[in-house]
């Protein structure tokens, strides 16, 4: 049996934010106590009994649903209460879960107290700046009141076709006892200190000033519920006021400006994956063009080579068609040769699903693979005796094949350069004929 008594005593005399239908079933049952007639327990609607679900796409879907209270440790499962702390408990665990990149309220409430809800809703903001996880809501079918407060608390809203959203607005109940306490023969009698004390009490009629601070409090919480509205709807506090805590279902909703679209639960799972952002994907042998330019082409820019390539060029050409593709096997040695590198192997069944890697993991494997081609240039050159500085190459953002085309210039230039000086030697070798000097010597000798 559910605590009926303390069950009473949350709702009767304090603010509820709760859709009036749902508070109508609830006092239906609680009501014959009133006359003294025995409790039935009260059917709140069940929670379903599920673990945190996830998608393969990493969304996590965390229901919320039955009646909301600030604590519900005192009540039995099957009471159907759902606490804020639970529902806040379940989206920081999520947000942390590195399985996780996108989380789903499936909402089904009518609502509840007011006590904890707003910070709540300060806790579900939190969770979102903290981690930049997008948090949506699915009004599946009802998100009001307390309810719709969370869901406001979300980036974005799905009501379903039938799906009901709204009751902005705020409810107290006070119950005047006195006279079944009459026709029972009882009489209360309230010996107190401070004059308000017993304002409010079930068991004498509601006075002017009790009613009037119940009122007083019923505005302040319903102005803050309304700019708790108006600013994660963007909308006006009087556009949320002229709602008049009215519900609104399906398309009226998205009208009213109280909901984004409408769609189902598995619609709106499919909506935040198109808004996660996109895994950087490394640049593989088609994206960095053509790797196996000719030595001819490369020498000269019509395409016509200026000499024949020498044994050492054909040597670092030869070298350079066999240069690894980025993502090869030296780079990352757990995949076979000849395997696609952009393709994402599919899990193993009932295996946990990991997210897809960031843009981070994405630009640090192409620095990688650059990294690795300079190298791979640079130990050819060396080998050449040309000196590379691999470090200051990357620096200055130049790419393997520019890198590869300035070592085959600097060969072709080194190889013109050898040609021009033997082409000065052979020049100063070869005879010039007999000196001027010589001539006239020999013809003063004969003369004399």
């Amino acid at each position: 049996m559910t605590d009926l008594p303390h069950i009473a005593s949350r709702l009767f005399g304090t603010p509820l934010l709760v859709a009036r239908p749902k508070l109508d079933v609830i006092l239906g049952v609680l009501g014959p106590r009133l006359a003294g007639h025995a409790l039935e327990p009260v059917d709140f609607g069940a929670v379903p009994d599920r673990e945190l679900e996830i998608t393969p796409q990493g969304i996590a879907i965390l229901p919320v649903t039955g009646t909301l209270v600030s604590r519900s440790g005192y009540l039995a499962a099957a009471s159907g209460l759902m606490s804020y702390g639970q529902i806040g408990d379940a989206i920081e665990a999520a947000a942390a879960d590195p399985r996780v990149r996108g989380i789903v309220l499936d909402i089904d409430s009518p609502g509840g107290e007011v006590g904890g809800l707003f910070d709540l809703a300060d806790r579900i903001a939190a969770v979102r700046q903290a981690t930049g996880k997008p948090i949506h809501a699915v009004a599946n079918e009802t998100a009001l009141s307390a309810a719709y407060a969370i869901a406001c608390a979300a980036d974005a809203i799905t009501v379903t076709q039938t799906g009901e959203v709204g009751s902005v607005g705020v409810v107290a109940i006070h119950v005047d006892e006195s006279g079944a306490d009459r026709q029972a023969g009882l009489s209360w009698t309230f010996v107190h200190a401070g004059e308000r004390k017993v304002d409010g009490n079930p068991h004498e009629p509601l006075s002017g000033r009790a009613r009037a601070d119940i009122q007083a409090d019923v505005d302040a919480l319903h102005e803050r519920f309304v700019a708790l509205v108006a600013r994660r709807r963007n909308l006006s506090p009087e556009e949320v006021r002229a709602t008049e805590a009215a519900v609104y279902r399906g398309d009226l909703a998205v009208r009213a400006g109280l909901a984004d679209r409408v769609g189902t639960l598995r619609q709106a799972v499919s909506q935040i994956v198109t808004e996660l952002p996109r895994p950087t994907i490394p640049r593989g042998r088609a994206a960095s063009g053509n790797r196996h330019t000719s030595s001819a082409d490369t020498l000269s820019a019509g395409g016509t080579a200026r000499h024949p390539p020498t044994a050492k060029e054909a040597s670092m050409q030869t070298d350079s068609e066999h240069l690894p593709p980025p993502n090869d096997k030296n780079i990352s040695p757990d995949r076979e040769p000849g395997e696609d590198k952009s393709a994402t192997p599919a899990p193993e069944p009932g295996a946990p699903v990991s997210p897809a890697p960031g843009p981070a993991a994405g630009v640090e494997q192409r620095l990688r693979a650059e990294y690795a081609e300079l190298a791979d240039v640079a130990a050819q050159a060396a080998r050449l005796g040309l000196k590379i500085d691999v470090a200051q190459a990357m620096a200055k953002s130049i790419r393997p094949d520019a890198l590869r085309r300035s070592v085959l210039e600097q060969l072709a230039a080194r190889s013109d350069a050898a040609d021009l000086v033997a082409a000065q030697t052979q020049a100063l070798n070869k005879p010039q004929g007999e000196s001027p000097i010589v001539k006239r010597a020999r013809e003063a000798a004969s003369r004399s």
